[in-house]
């Protein structure tokens, strides 16, 4: 690669940044850089801090600078010196179509001619001007254009760099919080997921532990009930080895008054002491007005005419039904009763809580578990939308009510045979009272104790 010409090197360091001219008393800055006085003068106009080196960019607190003499010198010594020595040689312009040298310039169509050119008709009424001329004011005016440059480099550059890095920290920092707001909802999204697992692993622990309850409860009631048929089988054993004459005094009890009909393995009480007879009597305070119910309260019959009675909150206004007074929260109870016989009735349970007023729905969701007699058919009361028809061997006259409070269980057999009528589902009463409901010609048989060790 060919040197850089020696002169012009030296000439660019005599020649001020702003201007591009030579340094007219030269001043120089604390950064070491040297400028024309009116050049730095222009440029720190209107500042009173923050004062920016134009070619450097350093910062000073102050409007501070010093004369350069020793360049001031240098300078106005090289003007003096002959620029021909300095100069490459330079290459003549000549005019293309004349081949003469290019001395004017064409300010109208702003090329240069040649003198031919100038005097032809082409350029003839056109103005012209020496060639120096106009290379000075075209100098000059890049000088101008160069000088506004660096204005505008030296103010708005900083302004655009700062404008911008505020934008950068501004975007940087929405960022930032979107970042954070993701993190915190998911966060908390992470910790909802966990406490629901937590509730449904609890919730099926209880049900685990429900479940395990249920089952050991029936294991020890079946162990109870398996326990009671051996000792009745025992029992039954030893009577048939005794003697005619003490065998034929003992009381005779058949295989069903023994052996009732358990579904399940849970209706049956394994033992006579855990049974209680009932003692039921009618409450005359819920009979319907229909109703008649007898002194001792021991029997109801269906009337002619409306009696005048109180309308009180507990009486039945539209179905002709009658409670009993006794209600029950625990333990295994049963009463009998003997129907009329053609006569429609229904017999079974109901929660205290049932209502009384209106028309009823006489089933378990309603609060009743109870069975329809009508002449020699039976139905068991299970839904509002069906009647469920019960086959039967006989239709029995004498009706035996069964009631398990804690198992919820609800049984009818024939009091005369011991034939189950009817078993409902197991319920959930819920400690709440369950009494004895009747409708119909009904008549309580006296049960002075439980029958038998099966009753």
């Amino acid at each position: 690669m060919a040197s850089a010409n020696p002169a012009k090197m030296f000439l660019g360091e005599l020649a001020c940044s702003v201007c591009l001219d030579y340094f007219k008393d030269p001043v120089c800055l604390d950064c070491g850089h040297n400028f024309c006085h009116a050049c730095i003068t222009q440029c720190w106009e209107g500042l009173s801090t923050n004062f920016h080196c134009p070619e450097c960019r350093e910062t000073f607190s102050q409007r501070n600078f010093k004369p350069n003499r020793q360049l001031r010198n240098i300078v106005e010594a090289s003007r003096k010196l002959t620029l021909e020595s300095t100069k490459e040689p330079e290459v003549e312009r000549v005019c293309e179509k004349h081949k003469r040298a290019s001395d004017v310039f064409c300010q109208v169509e702003e090329m240069p001619i040649c003198m031919v050119c100038h005097l032809s008709q082409d350029h003839r009424e056109h103005t012209v001007v020496p060639i120096e001329e106009t290379a000075e004011d075209y100098k000059v005016r890049n000088h101008g254009t160069v000088k506004v440059l660096h204005l505008r480099k030296s103010f708005n550059h900083p302004n655009i760099f700062t404008d911008n890095l505020s934008v950068i920290c501004l975007l940087n920092s929405k960022l930032e919080t979107e970042k954070q707001k993701i993190v915190s909802e998911f966060q908390h999204l992470s910790q909802f997921l966990k406490e629901q697992e937590r509730l449904l692993l609890a919730q099926l622990e209880e049900l685990n532990k429900e479940i395990e309850k249920r089952r050991d409860e029936y294991v020890a009631k079946l162990s109870e009930e398996l326990s009671s048929f051996s000792s009745l089988i025992s029992e039954m054993e030893e009577k048939c080895q005794l003697p005619a004459s003490e065998f034929l005094q003992v009381r005779q009890c058949s295989v069903t008054d023994m052996i009732r009909p358990c579904p399940g393995a849970e209706l049956c009480p394994s033992r006579s002491d855990s049974l209680s007879a009932a003692n039921v009597t009618l409450d005359p305070d819920t009979a319907h007005p229909y109703l008649i119910v007898s002194a001792d309260r021991k029997s109801v019959r269906r009337g002619d005419t409306w009696q005048d009675l109180p309308s009180n909150p507990e009486r039945f206004d539209t179905e002709l039904c009658v409670l009993g007074c006794e209600g029950f929260t625990s333990g295994r109870h049963y009463w009998e009763i003997e129907r009329k016989e053609g006569e429609v009735c229904i017999v079974g349970v109901a929660r205290e809580s049932v209502s009384r007023k209106g028309d009823i729905d006489f089933n378990p969701e309603r609060g009743i578990w109870a069975v329809l007699c009508n002449a020699d058919r039976y139905w068991a009361l299970t839904s509002p939308d069906e009647l469920s028809p019960l086959s039967l061997r006989q239709a029995p006259r004498r009706i035996r009510v069964y009631l398990d409070y804690e198992p919820g269980q609800v049984a009818f057999f024939d009091a005369g045979t011991g034939d189950r009528i009817f078993t409902f589902p197991p319920a959930s009463f819920a400690g709440e009272r369950i009494r004895p409901l009747f409708s119909g010609p009904l008549l309580f048989i006296p049960l002075p104790s439980p029958p038998g060790p099966c009753a």
